[in-house]
């Protein structure tokens, strides 16, 4: 069966925004936990715009929002040394960056219901039983380490995309796009990937199908929160649902039950020795939760309906604490959230 996964780096655009909106959250949390938080950022060239509504006792005024846009930025890497060696006509700097904040008070509408979930939506998880890769697929584990040896290597830019083919779990294709100025050598940068590739024989490489790559962030490109919800959860591998966990504070189902089926489909793959595969639904206000689980011939482990509270997940697995922006780095699952309670 061919299966394929892509992941991309922080330092592509549509991970940019979400990580400026995940940097901005863990502020807001660190001076006050029960935040209620929804914010979505675009950026495209040098101007960001930040929209959405939030509830908290923590208070920033618009410019002090902007510094720390800024920061986030910088801290992927897009500094003014960056900027400097690619040229602005290639990349962006934090420090320059013109930010629009357009955000207002949350929805008495919305808060009145947050004794149980804070809106409906339909939740999917999967564990895969290879303890070699964490639980997650083979094809989207492989497209994250590689992926983050090269935004870790300095062989080229920070917005880089990584792509995996398989067929029966036997690498096929390797797919890098990654910007590289005009005196890099292609050849290091092929003998780089195959190092990290080590053991693995017939496949196709291909780095930048064009042939040329320089312009890239939200120069090249205008980046939007929620876009990349296939890289950050199973790869090609499970349906997802939800909105974008990426713009959310724990209150909010796009984030935390989308974790519960992750830490579900985990626990029952261990317990069952097989893949399995979670559904979950809930209703804005209730704590009630519609759960189906199943293995991946489709049988039947679990079906009913659960009291989840919102609550308790959120103090369970740490939500109440600034670690938004770590989990915005590799992926919300797997080998590099080791440390998190859902996995």
């Amino acid at each position: 069966m061919i299966r394929f996964s892509e992941f991309v780096s922080l330092g592509h655009p549509d991970k940019i925004a979400d990580y400026i909106s995940q940097y901005l959250l863990d502020r807001y949390i660190e001076r006050d936990p029960d935040t209620r938080y929804a914010v979505e950022v675009q950026i495209k060239n040098y101007k960001v715009t930040l929209g959405g509504e939030v509830s908290s006792k923590a208070q920033f005024t618009d410019e002090e929002i902007a510094a720390y846009v800024r920061e986030a930025v910088n801290d992927i890497g897009y500094t003014r040394e960056y900027m400097a060696k690619w040229g602005a006509e290639n990349t962006i700097c934090g420090d320059l960056l013109d930010v629009s904040v357009l955000i207002r008070q949350q929805s008495p509408d919305i808060a009145q219901g947050l004794s149980g979930w804070g809106d409906q939506g339909i939740f999917f998880g999967m564990a895969s039983y290879d303890k070699q890769t964490c639980g997650m697929p083979y094809d989207h584990t492989l497209a994250k380490r590689l992926c983050k040896a090269l935004f870790e290597s300095g062989l080229g830019g920070l917005d880089i995309k990584t792509q995996i083919v398989t067929d029966n779990n036997r690498v096929r294709k390797v797919i890098v796009a990654i910007p590289l100025l005009p005196d890099t050598p292609m050849k290091k940068v092929k003998k780089f990937i195959k190092s990290k590739l080590r053991g693995l024989q017939g496949y196709q490489l291909i780095v930048n199908g064009t042939g040329r790559y320089v312009q890239h962030s939200s120069i090249a490109d205008c980046g939007t929160t929620g876009r990349k919800l296939a890289v950050d959860f199973y790869g090609g591998n499970c349906k997802i649902g939800g909105g974008c966990p990426w713009t959310k504070d724990a209150s909010k189902a796009d984030l935390t039950l989308n974790l519960a089926a992750r830490k579900l489909a985990k626990n029952y793959a261990m317990a069952y020795e097989c893949d399995v595969f979670v559904s979950l639904a809930c209703c804005i206000g209730k704590k009630q939760v519609d759960v189906s689980i199943r293995d991946a011939a489709d049988n039947i482990l679990v079906e009913g309906s659960w009291d989840i509270d919102p609550a308790e997940l959120r103090k369970a697995y740490g939500l109440d604490k600034p670690i938004f922006a770590s989990m915005c780095r590799w992926g919300l699952f797997g080998e590099y959230q080791a440390d998190k309670a859902w996995e």
